[in-house]
């Protein structure tokens, strides 16, 4: 049996390939009702496609418990080869890890044309990784993530610097169909016919070209470090869930909106009159966070502890969405309905904020939004440059 651990656009198709070719597929996603250690119950293979590194990891600490000795887990995400040394750790050692990445859109995940970038021994689910398409074994374990973040290096900037350069034709005079034309003749001829027409289908999010910027841009990569300013930039004015092209419609497109309001699909959402967070230039504000699932229900009513770890969670997915990490905030603030839980509420605060405290309030206040609600907590974050 396989356990697929996916969410957003490429894990719907992926799945339904294991069940096409014939496998017993159980699957999970946020918001089903399903936990992640009752869906990895009993599974021989456990596949994540998640969104970053700290959504993989939360989901499969969760699954821990139902992990079964001799299962492999193969993680398909793209969250770099430190975040899978990382899961190593994380995992049992009588766990097996694979970590397999995927170069290719939403198409060739439905037509099982994807190139799987393997690390690791892949000798126990290469025959399952061929369903999604060829797959490339590429030495020890992290080898696929560092390949993926190394193609990924190069793919993406090369689609900011052709924005850059319809821009500067556009400003000059330059007709923008006759520019994709004569560089539909050089090495960047491909490329350029995808920024021709910006695709009104999201086949690669701009928001996840980001993320995968935030990983591949090392100390001393100067043109993913740049590239990667610019998807941040455009990624606040809102473009975060738009094709990648759409980087072409953004560079060169005039003053950008100086308050932009984020509202993240990968947490439970807002009732409407508020958002998630606000950026403004290298800040975010994020508003107050409290104990919600995706059905609106509150998490962990009675406990200080399990509400408090939801909230934190929350967080580490905004951060993450923005580029940042819990070293960023600048200030918190904590309203508590009972500081005689105070305790509990600190044992969880102190695993995710280590190290030098941010500036930080704590407030009683008799009783919040909702009854049932034991804290709610609110940020300021100084974004990376």
């Amino acid at each position: 049996m396989i356990a697929f651990l996916g969410q957003g656009r490429m894990g719907v198709p992926m799945a339904r390939r294991l069940t096409q070719a014939g496998h017993k597929v159980t699957t999970w996603r946020r918001g089903s009702g399903v936990t992640a250690a009752a869906a990895v119950d009993g599974a021989e293979l456990v596949i994540t496609m998640l969104s970053d590194p700290a959504a993989v990891r939360e989901v499969l600490t969760a699954a821990l418990p139902g992990l079964r000795p001799g299962a492999t887990v193969v993680e398909m995400s793209t969250i770099g080869p430190e975040a899978v040394r990382e899961l190593r750790a994380l995992l049992p050692a009588e766990v097996g890890l694979v970590d397999a990445p995927v170069l290719g859109s939403v198409g060739p995940a439905a037509d099982g044309t994807l190139t799987v970038l393997a690390g690791g021994d892949v000798s126990g689910c290469r025959e399952v990784l061929s369903v999604f398409g060829a797959v490339r074994e590429l030495g020890p374990l992290g080898a696929g993530a560092a390949m993926k973040i190394a193609v990924m290096s190069a793919i993406v900037p090369a689609q900011v610097l052709l924005a850059e350069t319809f821009a500067y034709g556009e400003a000059h005079g330059v007709d923008r169909g006759a520019l994709a034309d004569v560089l539909s003749g050089t090495p960047l001829g491909t490329l350029a016919e995808r920024l021709r027409v910006p695709s009104a289908e999201t086949r690669y999010s701009l928001g996840h070209a980001a993320k995968d910027l935030e990983l591949a841009a090392w100390e001393g990569a100067s043109m993913a470090g740049a590239a990667r300013a610019r998807l941040q930039e455009a990624r606040a004015a809102g473009l975060g869930e738009r094709d990648l092209t759409a980087i072409a419609e953004h560079v060169g497109g005039g003053a950008a909106r100086r308050a932009v309001p984020l509202n993240l699909s990968t947490i439970p959402a807002t009732n409407g009159r508020y958002s998630h967070a606000v950026r403004v230039g290298d800040m975010l504000y994020v508003s107050g966070q409290a104990a919600f699932d995706e059905q609106g229900n509150i998490v962990g009513e009675g406990s200080m502890a399990v509400q408090s770890e939801h909230i934190f969670q929350v967080i580490s997915r905004i951060l993450a969405d923005q580029g940042a990490t819990f070293e960023d905030i600048a200030f918190i603030r904590t309203y508590v309905t009972d500081m005689d839980q105070l305790l509990d509420y600190g044992r969880v605060r102190a695993k995710y904020i280590t190290g030098t405290p941010p500036a930080s309030t704590t407030v009683e206040v008799s009783r919040l939004f909702r009854p049932g609600l034991l804290l709610e907590v609110d940020l300021i974050v100084a974004l990376p440059g």
